[in-house]
C-alpha cells in the first residue's frame, strides 16, 4: 500500500537566505517474477485474451480485463504478465505499468492462499467494517494489502462487495460471508489457517466450499483450480452485474428494511 502524501500549502514566505528544498524522488516501481511466460502458458493466455480483445473497437481498451487475466494466472502482476499485455495490445511495457500501478485492485506482491477482502464502503463501514479490518490486521500482524509470513492469508479492504443488505460483508477468495463481526471474522480466518472447511453464505455454481489454490486461467471461464471464484471471472467481461433474489415469507420484514432499522436505531 502506498503511504499518504501531505503537501504544505502555507502562504508564508520562506525564511530569508533559505535554500529551496528538493523532494526526494519516488522509488522506482518494479514487477517481480519471470520476464516471460513459457510457450504453452503464452498460447493458453492468448486464446483466453482473443475474445476479450475482440469486444473492443480499439485493442488497448481491453487492458484492464487483460491485467485481470494475467493476475489470475500468477496471483499478482509479474514482469511476464506486463510483457504479455503489452504484446497482445500493441502497447509499451511503460504504458501497461502506468495503468497497472494506478488501480489498487491489481497486486504487485504475491497473494496468499486465501484472499480475505473486508468491505469498508459506506454501509459496511457504518455497521462495523472498519473495526473488522482493524481487528483482522491486528490479529495477523499485517497491514491492509499485505500477506502473512506463512503466505496463507492476504488481507485487503474493498470498496463494495455489492451485498449491502448483508453488511458487514467479508469475502474469501471472492466468496461471500455475510453479517460478520470482528470476532466472527477472526474465527473464520483461524479456521482457514487450521485447514477447516468453511462454507460461504451463498454457494456459487463454481464451488460449495472455499478452498485454497492458485488462480488459474485453465479455461475460458477463468475458474480457480480448486473451485473458488477467481478475480478474473468477476472482472474480465467488464459487464458483470451481480443480482440476488430473496424469498420473503408472508408478514416477514424484507432484509433491506432490517438493515435500515439497524442503522437508524440508537445503540
Amino acid at each position: 500500500m502506498t503511504d499518504p502524501v501531505f503537501v504544505d500549502l502555507s502562504t508564508s514566505p520562506p525564511p530569508e537566505g533559505s535554500l529551496p528544498t528538493t523532494a526526494s524522488p519516488a522509488p522506482t516501481i518494479t514487477f517481480d517474477g519471470p520476464a516471460a511466460y513459457p510457450g504453452d502458458v503464452t498460447e493458453r493466455l492468448a486464446a483466453d485474451a482473443a475474445p476479450i480483445i475482440a469486444r473492443y473497437p480499439q485493442a488497448r481498451s481491453a487492458l484492464l480485463p487483460l491485467l485481470h487475466l494475467v493476475q489470475a494466472q500468477d496471483g499478482f502482476l509479474t514482469r511476464a504478465g506486463i510483457d504479455f499485455c503489452s504484446r497482445q495490445l500493441g502497447l509499451t511495457p511503460a504504458q501497461v505499468s502506468s495503468v497497472a500501478t494506478f488501480y489498487s485492485m491489481y497486486r504487485r506482491t504475491p497473494t496468499g492462499e486465501y484472499l480475505v477482502g473486508v468491505c469498508t464502503n459506506t454501509l459496511c463501514a457504518t455497521l462495523g467494517g472498519d473495526e473488522i479490518l482493524r481487528r483482522v490486521c491486528d490479529h495477523l500482524g499485517v497491514a491492509p494489502g499485505d500477506t502473512t509470513a506463512d503466505r496463507r492469508i492476504t488481507v485487503e479492504h474493498v470498496e463494495c462487495n455489492a451485498a449491502c443488505d448483508f453488511a458487514p460483508v467479508v469475502m474469501v477468495n471472492w466468496e461471500f460471508f455475510d453479517d460478520q463481526t470482528p470476532d466472527s471474522t477472526v474465527e473464520l480466518i483461524e479456521d482457514l489457517r487450521a485447514g477447516v472447511t468453511v462454507t460461504p453464505a451463498r454457494r456459487s455454481s463454481m464451488s460449495s466450499t472455499v478452498e485454497s489454490g492458485v488462480w488459474s486461467s485453465k479455461n475460458s471461464q477463468l475458474t480457480i483450480t480448486t473451485g473458488a471464484k477467481s478475480q478474473a471471472a468477476l472482472h474480465s467481461t467488464c459487464s458483470t452485474v451481480i443480482r440476488r433474489s430473496a424469498v420473503v415469507s408472508p408478514g416477514a420484514t424484507p432484509r433491506w428494511s432490517q438493515t435500515r432499522r439497524r442503522i437508524s436505531s440508537p445503540p
